[in-house]
């Protein structure tokens, strides 16, 4: 088990969700981050004293260094303030639950230290997945998952040789919409679009599931964090959520991880492993479960799976591109300015309209990731 950790994106879902984990397990937080909640970052100071708290916007830090003046709590802003959070001496495990490309920097440097990360952030291996695990190696970090799915991939490959995996099973629930054609969507509001069947989880990462963004996403994550090519895994709607993930083995075999749906235990996981301790979650109780069931994603009512896939296949900044301008778009969505289908269309758009790069370094990586938001910015009406 870590000795301490620090939190990267603090007020959000995955972030409260950490702190709880910490207190029930007796971890210490030695630092937090927070984009510009200063309220809610307050209180968090307050209750677990870190050493630092970093709040990326400029302003909001300045409001925040004022509020903590009858502390000794550091309050550092910007990319720097973020970096510096990741990679704060007293803590051997930064939790990365930032959204976004804005993980990427502050996660390489975390790596670079040699501590655990506890992934949270998606965005940090679409966009740079072979930069980012060809670091961890060379520096001896580990990079435990704590998305729910490879958390369960994870788990299920423990100790096997990996010349026996013949494919994943990456299950997802199919969102709210799940069986609606794509003509029936135009007019989602956000607030349908939030509102996940089975996980309680931030807006951006429940859009994400209600278009299914996010097990594209997820499909480009496990190729990087388990060396697979794109025709190895297989994405499977299983809209009860019980089963996380499988692996199916050379010999026919498959292997699931089960559990109730929620996130409180693939983190706890990634603070505790390689040992396991008493969570607080609910026990899956067989004998009230009903039926699981399964069926294969039908790509033209989830445009934005196919999407991601076909960007796995490609390769280079295409999911980089993916990845920003799905960012920039559900943000558009939740303020109002774009249309739920329009979602899709954004995205595709910038991967028509920019030019991939096959074999990116960090710069270009970067690179592709502000000119996919500016791309998009400029196309909505």
């Amino acid at each position: 088990m870590v000795n301490a950790i620090s939190i990267l994106g603090s007020t959000g879902s995955i972030g409260r969700q950490t702190i709880a984990a910490a207190k029930h397990l007796g971890i210490p937080v030695k630092a937090i981050s927070v984009q510009k909640s200063i309220d809610l970052a307050e209180q968090q100071a307050r209750d677990l004293h870190p050493e630092l708290v970093a709040v990326f916007d400029e302003t909001a830090a300045k409001a925040l260094r004022q509020r903590l003046t009858d502390t000794d709590i550091r309050v550092e802003s910007g990319e720097a303030g973020l970096i510096e959070a990741a990679v704060i001496p007293s803590a051997d495990c930064v939790v990365t639950a930032v959204s976004g490309a804005i993980g990427l920097k502050p996660t390489l440097a975390a790596i670079d230290t040699g501590r655990r990360i506890a992934l949270a952030n998606k965005e940090t291996l679409v966009c740079a997945g072979e930069i980012v695990m060809a670091r961890a190696a060379e520096q001896g970090a580990e990079i435990i998952p704590v998305d729910s799915e490879h958390s369960a991939i994870f788990q299920c490959l423990t100790g096997r040789n990996r010349a026996e995996l013949h494919k994943i099973l990456l299950t997802g629930s199919g969102g709210p919409f799940r069986g609606r054609p794509i003509s029936e969507l135009w007019d989602i509001t956000p607030e349908q679009a939030v509102k996940h069947p089975n996980w309680s989880m931030g807006a951006k990462i429940s859009v994400d599931s209600a278009t299914m963004m996010n097990k594209g996403l997820e499909y480009i994550e496990a190729m990087h964090l388990f060396g697979c090519a794109p025709e190895d895994i297989q994405v499977i709607i299983h809209p009860e959520s019980i089963i996380h993930s499988m692996v199916e083995l050379i010999d026919g075999t498959v292997i699931a991880q089960l559990g109730v749906p929620d996130m409180g235990l693939p983190i706890q996981l990634a603070l505790t492993w390689p040992d396991r301790k008493r969570s607080c979650a609910e026990r899956l109780d067989f004998t009230t479960l009903g039926k699981m069931t399964f069926e294969a994603p039908d790509l033209e009512k989830v445009p934005c799976l196919g999407l991601a896939m076909e960007c796995a296949r490609r390769g280079g900044t295409a999911t980089t591109i993916l990845s920003a301008a799905n960012e920039v778009a559900v943000a558009l969505f939740l303020q109002k300015r774009l249309g739920y289908t329009e979602i899709y269309e954004q995205v595709a758009r910038a991967l028509d309209g920019m030019e991939i790069v096959s074999k990116p370094d960090l710069e270009e990586i970067l690179e592709a990731d502000q000119k996919a938001r500016i791309f998009v910015r400029e196309h909505v009406n």
